[in-house]
Parts: C-alpha cells; sequence; structure tokens
C-alpha cells in the first residue's frame, strides 16, 4: 500500500501529541498496553490511501470501487443532511491484514450485570478495553477469567477517534451490504458530534439512534425494492431480541440482589443463562431467523450481556427526543447537548421519559 508524504506531514502533530500523552500515562496503565494502542493507530494512518486517489485507478476492483464511491456519496449526505461534521475522516482507506481492526473485552463482576471500566483520557471511562492484536486480547481475556470476572470479548471491525485523528474506512467493513456500511458511517460520525466521557450507554445509544435515523432519511431518497420491509422486519426483531436479552439480565439482577451462598447463587446463575438459550430457541422459530445464533453461542455472562445495554438501552429515549423536537436535527442536537451538561442519573431519568 503506497503512502503519501501529505498524509505523513499532516500526521506528525497528532502523533507526537499521541506520544506525549502516552508518556503521561504510564503511571496509570502498563506501557505494554499503551504501546500496542499507539502503534496500531500510528499504522492505520500510516498505511492510509486517499480514496479518491483508488477511485482514480483504473486497476480497483469493481466492487470495491462502488462501496468506495457509495462511502464519499454516504459521508457528504451526513454532512448536508444530517447536519454531522465528517471533518476528513473517511476520505481514506487501508486494507488490513486482518478480519477486524480491533478486538474489544468486557468484563463484569461473577455476581453483578454492572460492567467494569477502564479510564483513558480523551474517552474517560468506559465498559470496554481495546486491541489490536486478537492474541493481545485472548490474553487480556484470559487473565480478568483468572480474577473470576465474567468476560466477552469479540471483534470490532469499525471504531471512531472522536475526531483526534481523520479516520479511515478499512477493509474489514467492506463486506457489508450498502445499507449496513451507510448506517456504520452514520453511527461513528455521530461519536465526532456528541461524546460523553464515562458514559457508555448515553454515547452508544446516541450513535444507534442516528445510525437508525440517518439510514431512514437515506433510504428514502436511495428507495430499493422491499429493502424497506426488509428492514422493518429486522427492526421488530432486534426489539424482540433487545427486550429478551434485557428481561434476563433484569432477572439476574433480582438474584444477585439476594443474601444466597455463593455455591447456590452460582447454580441459579447458570438456570437463568439456561432458560435464556432455551427461550431464544423458539424466538428462532417464532421469527424465522438465525441471525442472533453466533451471539448465543457465548457465555451468556454478565459481561456480554452488559454489551445489549450499552447499545440500545437509551434508543427510545432519543427517538422520543426527537419527536418532541419535531423531526428538525439542529433542535435535537441542542436538546442533546444540553442534556450532556446534566449529571448521567439527571439525563437517563429524562431519556427514560421521553421514550414512554
Amino acid at each position: 500500500m503506497r503512502v503519501r508524504s501529505v498524509t505523513l506531514i499532516r500526521l506528525l502533530p497528532r502523533a507526537l501529541l499521541a506520544a506525549l500523552v502516552l508518556s503521561l500515562l504510564i503511571s496509570c496503565e502498563t506501557i505494554s498496553y499503551y504501546g500496542q494502542a499507539a502503534q496500531g493507530q500510528l499504522s492505520l494512518l500510516l498505511a492510509r490511501e486517499e480514496i479518491q486517489t483508488l477511485l482514480d485507478d483504473d486497476t480497483l476492483a469493481q466492487e470495491t470501487r462502488r462501496k468506495l464511491a457509495l462511502i464519499l456519496e454516504a459521508r457528504q449526505f451526513a454532512k448536508e443532511s444530517l447536519l454531522l461534521e465528517p471533518g476528513s475522516s473517511y476520505l481514506s482507506y487501508v486494507e488490513l491484514d486482518r478480519p477486524f481492526v480491533v478486538w474489544n473485552v468486557f468484563a463484569a463482576p461473577e455476581f453483578s450485570t454492572r460492567a467494569q471500566t477502564w479510564c483513558y483520557p480523551i474517552a474517560g471511562c468506559v465498559s470496554y478495553r481495546g486491541y489490536f492484536s486478537e492474541r493481545r486480547a485472548r490474553e487480556f481475556a484470559a487473565s480478568l477469567e483468572r480474577e473470576q470476572l465474567d468476560v466477552y470479548s469479540g471483534g470490532v471491525d469499525a471504531y471512531s477517534t472522536l475526531g483526534w485523528f481523520d479516520d479511515p474506512l478499512t477493509s474489514a467493513v467492506l463486506h457489508r451490504s450498502d445499507h449496513a456500511l451507510v448506517a456504520l458511517l452514520f453511527h461513528e460520525l455521530a461519536h465526532r458530534l456528541v461524546y460523553l466521557p464515562g458514559d457508555t450507554t448515553f454515547n452508544e445509544s446516541f450513535a444507534t439512534f442516528i445510525e437508525q435515523e440517518g439510514l431512514r432519511r437515506w433510504l428514502q431518497g436511495h428507495p430499493q425494492p422491499g429493502l424497506m420491509a426488509q428492514l422493518e422486519r429486522e427492526e421488530q426483531i432486534d426489539k424482540a431480541f433487545i427486550a429478551l436479552v434485557s428481561r434476563y439480565r433484569d432477572e439476574l439482577d433480582t438474584l444477585y440482589a439476594q443474601s444466597l451462598d455463593e455455591d447456590v447463587m452460582r447454580t441459579e446463575k447458570a438456570f437463568v443463562q439456561e432458560a435464556l438459550r432455551e427461550e431464544y430457541r423458539g424466538f428462532r422459530q417464532e421469527w424465522d431467523y438465525r441471525g442472533y445464533d453466533r451471539w448465543f453461542a457465548g457465555p451468556l455472562n454478565n459481561a456480554q450481556l452488559g454489551t445489549v445495554a450499552s447499545y440500545n438501552d437509551l434508543v427510545p429515549g432519543f427517538a422520543g427526543l426527537l419527536r418532541q423536537s419535531q423531526g428538525d436535527l439542529a433542535r435535537f442536537y441542542a436538546e442533546v447537548t444540553a442534556l450532556s451538561k446534566l449529571t448521567i442519573e439527571q439525563r437517563t431519568a429524562l431519556l427514560s421519559e421521553a421514550g414512554l
């Protein structure tokens, strides 16, 4: 992959800043973790190629060309119609030698659904730890399991640096359908607009809602026969899945609140997990849908159940807030900005009320 000198020149000030931040963090976290994070991010930035330059290359594979052109079109739509702020992100592309760009590790206590958090500068405290190497993610996950924590990990094909760098598109996402690729772009750009350090549920629920609303508006101008009906059905299935998992997560919360012997608690927890698996078997038949099979092949532990909450719990609240704004995104963003100045408890309560 060619590296153009202009990219490197543009990168140096940010890279030096990142190195300075890293040096200040060594007392808080291991050199090893921050070292891999800095190296991984730098490798992405150095491997970038301008999408427009690639599109001018006659040897570019036709399907890759079509997907990259779609990204540029969706990026412009996000700026003009969704009032997002892409900056210079997603104007470049990186061909990866791996299926995912990073692997995230989640953890929670054995008898609590409250996710463990890790704190960083810029991003604040979040409920996962990311690695650019699958091996290192697995090693970290194993170390957490030795501490008797519930652990869940998985690959991620895109993430946002929140405007600190000009994020590239990577080959990890090109397998997605057109509408899924566009939705992903809207999700990641939403993080550039609104991000509250330390409130993962607010951040991810907001981005998920913008992804959904942005795709709905995009498809109004890019109609595809049968796609809207398909997406409406998938949305119904997603809501049913979230309700199913949330119900069992609440059941575990009730269990953990009891004063039980640990061995008894462990046995009861296993019963709840198996009941969830059993109900999912009926879910598959009812909806004739197998899209969650891989997810249900996981441990269904506290860490895994918490990932569903992070991305979805406040989505109905943001939908209600947009309705209150009569669909006006500028007003909606102003309301979201006002919420961001409140405490977590205050904004969660207001969003929960708006979602009723």
